[in-house]
């Protein structure tokens, strides 16, 4: 669900220079001001029929599959809602999740679509949509969960060594309900997360429950489970991970068009078909009070 999901965009140039594209795709090199008075990048990617988004190549939010295609929940809400603002083709960069919104402000792409989390601290360098999706927490444990881990202050209690994603929210989750900093264990991604449970390294792995279903899918039959999903509670306020589009901060005309067809979606209850394919449920839908603004707030 990074899952995401949902991890720190602060990261050294050097990862942002290993960007791969997905394919070849020229990026907006519109100038703010321009943008500000309507002729910037929504124009262009009109005028030119494309647009680029950037990835970070984690299932279900946006990745590449076997054939190449690239696909997730994220690009292919993309397609729906880009194709309705006169864009056709969406086109893909792959950085390290870490390296997205510094990629969106270098114009290495004109948008995220990577199923990123709004947070206040994200929201002071980038301009978030409202979410497509509001998702919950849960844990991968080994079947039978030894240690009975069902929700957020278990880790700590149980004294269990919790696997996160670099840079994940999920580790300052931890830490904040108490588990032992030599307990939180990172990975770089869900697979060598996994291989870690596996090994014994780690008694569980603490993502999305969408992350975690996706990331079961993969390994059904070997001797693990995912928990059902719970919300971590840090300094009395619930913690619920809301997962949307990140633009530039001058991008106001592109991210207003943007919101106006993701709430007709909604409206017409046409988001969830979409997403869903990809493990989404309605308990995943956003309420009519989930905008960026109440995310952006913390």
């Amino acid at each position: 669900m990074m899952t995401s999901s949902r991890r720190d965009f602060l990261r050294t140039a050097v990862l942002l220079s290993a960007a791969v594209p997905l394919a070849a795709a020229g990026c907006s090199t519109t100038d703010p001001e321009e943008e500000r008075s309507g002729g910037g990048t929504l124009e262009k990617a009109r005028d030119a029929g494309t647009i680029t988004v950037g990835f970070a190549n984690e299932a279900p939010y946006g990745f590449t599959d076997k054939s190449g295609k690239l696909t997730g929940e994220a690009p292919e809400l993309a397609r729906v809602i880009f194709k309705k603002l006169g864009i056709d083709e969406v086109k893909g960069v792959q950085v390290d999740f870490a390296g997205l919104i510094a990629g969106l402000n270098a114009r290495r792409f004109d948008t995220i679509a990577a199923g990123m989390f709004i947070t206040p601290e994200r929201c002071a360098s980038a301009a978030f949509a409202d979410p497509e999706y509001v998702a919950k927490s849960a844990f991968m444990v080994k079947e039978g969960n030894p240690k009975g881990l069902t929700g957020a202050k278990d880790p700590a209690e149980k004294g269990a060594r919790v696997g996160v994603l670099t840079g994940a929210v999920e580790a300052g989750y931890a830490e904040s309900t108490g588990v032992k900093k030599g307990d939180i264990k990172t990975f770089a991604d869900q697979a060598s997360a996994f291989e870690g449970l596996k090994a014994g390294r780690i008694d569980c792995i603490w993502l999305t429950r969408i992350s975690l279903a996706d990331l079961l899918s993969k390994h059904e039959g070997e001797g693990f489970e995912v928990t059902e999903a719970f919300t971590p509670v840090i300094d009395g306020k619930e913690q619920l991970g809301a997962g949307a589009f990140a633009f530039r901060k001058a991008d106001a005309e592109l991210l207003k068009a943007w919101n106006d067809e993701l709430a007709k979606l909604k409206q017409g209850n046409q988001l969830l078909p979409i997403l869903q394919p990809f493990g989404f449920t309605q308990a995943e839908m956003p309420g009519p009070d989930d905008t960026a603004a109440k995310f952006c707030k913390g």
